[in-house]
């Protein structure tokens, strides 16, 4: 017994070693470097000179980097709550599809991915030119002027962030609906229990591990979003992750972008730290 205990250990051990090796080689030995980076004072050609010092991240606290890093997290929650909003019908619907219907649904929220990313953003560029056909559509219309400016808005950053993040809300909430006993709300509406109340007290408690891993999905992207403000955003909508970009390679300050980078990390972080410490701390008071 004891011997068949060692083989199981070890056979843990050789599944278990390799992704971590991955992990610490590319990204906890980076990280610490960018760590270490935003420590560092830069020189006005863009070199890391030697010695400490706090400067970089007190500079973070000017108020135009302020502006930035608060437009960065509600853009963030914005986008991340509209496709929690769109995603938990559409994966709660997909799941009581026939096997047949599911299949084709599931192709067409895929499909996009077979499309570059870079390639759909700039689509979307095309689509909401002054002089596309949509802007021609809606002035028709009468919904917007002909001086109104669909492209380089706030909103235009959300609405593109929600069409490139959306399937990744969707997918893991379906698979966690598509493991729901459907007949537990039929079940709650034969004691009395409202339509919305079953679906509030006994489907969504069932599907909260989806509804987690959705939003960290759609969250953690969206927070380090660069290509899509560059592209459809304006001066107004400068995130965190355009910073980093603009620091590295247009005014060459190293330190700089390992500030915001660890900044970026923290930002990161603090929600799913703030998660796993409730879920141990209910844990232990549950025991």
């Amino acid at each position: 017994m004891k011997g068949m205990h060692n083989k199981k250990n070890l056979g843990e051990w050789l599944v278990t070693i390799p992704p971590l090796g991955w992990l610490f080689i590319f990204f906890m030995i980076p990280t610490i470097i960018a760590i270490t980076i935003a420590f560092r004072p830069s020189s006005p050609y863009g070199d890391i000179e030697a010695g400490w010092t706090l400067e970089n991240f007190i500079m973070l606290f000017s108020p135009t980097y302020i502006t930035i890093i608060w437009r960065t997290i509600w853009i963030s929650f914005i986008s991340t709550i509209i496709c929690l909003f769109f995603a938990l019908p559409t994966g709660y619907y997909m799941a009581r599809l026939s096997q047949k219907w599911r299949q084709i649904i599931l192709l067409l929220i895929i499909v996009p991915f077979w499309t570059n990313f870079l390639i759909r953003i700039f689509a979307w560029k095309i689509i909401l030119n002054p002089e596309g056909i949509l802007q021609y559509i809606l002035i028709s219309l009468g919904i917007i002027s002909k001086n109104t400016m669909m492209l380089y808005r706030t909103e235009t950053v959300i609405l593109v962030t929600v069409y490139t993040y959306l399937p990744f809300a969707i997918l893991p909430i379906f698979a966690a609906a598509e493991k729901f006993n459907f007949k537990l709300l039929e079940a709650a509406q034969d004691l009395g229990a409202s339509r919305w109340e079953s679906f509030s007290r006994i489907f969504l408690p069932n599907i909260s591990k989806g509804l987690k891993v959705a939003t960290f999905m759609v969250m953690i992207p969206c927070l380090g979003s660069y290509i899509i403000p560059d592209l459809v955003g304006g001066t107004n909508s400068e995130m965190i992750g355009n910073l980093i970009a603009t620091q590295a390679f247009i005014a060459r300050n190293i330190p700089m972008a390992a500030a915001w980078a660890t900044v970026l990390m923290a930002m990161i972080l603090f929600p799913m730290g703030l998660v796993i410490s409730t879920k141990l701390l209910s844990r232990k008071m549950a025991e």
